[in-house]
């Protein structure tokens, strides 16, 4: 019996606007946890030298032989599509490192992982990815930064072998 009018009138005090004290105010909604906390110097340091690791750098959850997501599974698949030369490349698995999870959607401030860095610039994500992919930019972006491998019996890989 009590329930009834009680619940009622839970929803009509939901549903005035409530009036906040300076002192009170929260953060706004719109910023989510990361972008409210302040990245560590430490962890700064070691995204920045994991980012310079390699010419093509994507930060995944699981590895390139076993991902453990279906976006970081699609990124791994393009890049290899592409052609993009192993020896140029370089993952790192954010699921073994809360603070680099936590950290790396700061330090680029894009929300979502997998994340694609590609001469220490920060490119987007699997949907930017796949965009790119369906519209050639990611293969001319590729080629313009050299980490293409070479083919089979080219010039440029003969070249390089006589060096």
């Amino acid at each position: 019996m009590f329930s009834r009018p009680l619940f009622a009138a839970s929803l009509r005090q939901a549903a005035r606007p409530v009036a906040r004290q300076a002192g009170l105010l929260r953060p706004t909604p719109f910023l989510t946890a990361f972008q409210q906390r302040l990245l560590s110097d430490h962890t700064r340091e070691a995204i920045e030298k994991a980012v310079s690791s390699a010419p093509v750098v994507l930060f995944m959850k699981g590895t390139p032989e076993t991902p453990q997501c279906g976006f970081s599974r699609a990124s791994i698949q393009i890049l290899g599509l592409q052609g993009v030369d192993p020896a140029k490349f370089a993952a790192f698995n954010v699921l073994e490192d809360e603070e680099l999870r936590s950290g790396i959607k700061e330090f680029s401030d894009w929300p979502t992982i997998p994340q694609l860095y590609l001469d220490k610039e920060f490119v987007g994500g699997c949907d930017i990815l796949v965009s790119m992919h369906q519209d050639g930019s990611l293969a001319k972006m590729l080629e313009e930064k050299g980490v293409l491998a070479p083919l089979d019996g080219s010039e440029s890989g003969a070249g390089e072998e006589s060096k």
